[in-house]
């Protein structure tokens, strides 16, 4: 199949890509290579696919149609992955209408691209962050998602609304995805766990929000990709997957785990809660192991134990 992939220079779209091309297909990626964080990084992540006869790269900005039209320029796409999106509930509070342009009117984009071209299945990402701060654990998909605490929630509800809309209207063939706290090799430099080894290795300070209670459902990105390779077979319809491990670890375990990765005790400073955050996320993927025969294989420290030695040997992505 040729599969076009948006967001693929980074984290998880890298990641989705290498497989993709590993399993024989050919891939079209598009990416704005932003500054949200160091380019040259979203460049190594690329690095091998750009290498590989089977890849072919679009530059630009999804919100602009001609874009997109480029990404169907090299021939009939079988299969859309819309993964690029601004990422992040904090910085959404300080930058709505970013979030706003980009994750929904890029995603109306996207779907316009797929109707006006003739592909007909989409995978989307979506987010746990949809459910809200809510106390009925674990999170299923048909639970009302109605109270978005931040920017960002609201736009990946609005994107798998529109999803929806397409399907309703032109027949779009759609699976949304709804992601529980990645990580793994190439996790941007951001987010939590990357922020921390660094912070561990150097002997800082780690600032936690909260009294380190908060739990979230992390998933690595290995059990992610083959979520989304699941979906690409056999998206059929429009359906909504929980995609997480189904088991939580608090923030102070969370640290432990790290610290212990690295070989050093972290040093900790806890300062009030952020808006937007929520006290859990725990996802109840009984739809997509019986649906698409999803498997969460990677334990927490296992995981956590592959990303330091990622991290480690490629200096937090900026060699690979």
């Amino acid at each position: 199949m040729r599969i076009a992939v948006t967001g693929a220079a980074g984290f998880i779209g890298s990641s989705l890509v290498d497989r993709l091309l590993a399993m024989g297909h050919q891939v079209v990626g598009i990416d704005n290579f932003n500054d949200f964080y160091d380019p040259a990084i979203k460049a190594e992540n690329l690095r091998a696919a750009q290498a590989h006869g089977g890849f072919t790269l679009v530059r630009g900005d999804l919100v602009d149609p001609a874009v997109m039209a480029q990404a169907f320029a090299h021939g009939p796409v079988d299969r859309v992955v819309h993964l690029a999106a601004w990422a992040g509930v904090r910085p959404s509070i300080q930058l709505p209408a970013l979030y706003q342009k980009v994750n929904v009117e890029g995603t109306t984009t996207v779907l316009e691209a797929c109707r006006a071209h003739g592909c007909d299945r989409l995978v989307f990402a979506s987010s746990s962050s949809v459910y809200g701060d809510r106390p009925d654990v674990p999170f299923r998909e048909d639970d009302r998602v109605d109270f978005p605490i931040s920017p960002y929630a609201a736009t990946k509800k609005a994107g798998e609304l529109l999803c929806y809309t397409w399907h309703h209207l032109f027949g779009l063939h759609v699976h949304c995805h709804r992601f529980f706290t990645v990580y793994g090799p190439r996790q941007r430099p951001e987010m939590a766990i990357h922020k921390f080894a660094r912070m561990i290795q150097e002997g800082a300070e780690l600032p936690l929000f909260g009294d380190g209670s908060s739990s979230r459902d992390y998933t690595f990105i290995d059990d992610i990709v083959d979520g989304l390779v699941a979906s690409v077979a056999r998206v059929e319809g429009y359906r909504i997957y929980n995609l997480g491990e189904s088991k939580t670890t608090t923030l102070a375990e969370l640290v432990a785990l790290l610290g212990d990765a690295l070989g050093r005790a972290p040093r900790v400073r806890h300062l009030p809660s952020q808006p937007g955050d929520v006290s859990t996320t725990y996802a109840d993927v009984s739809r997509a192991r019986a649906e698409l025969g999803y498997d969460p294989k990677v334990s927490m420290p296992e995981g956590i134990a592959r990303f330091v030695e990622w991290f480690q040997r490629t200096d937090g992505g900026r060699r690979q």
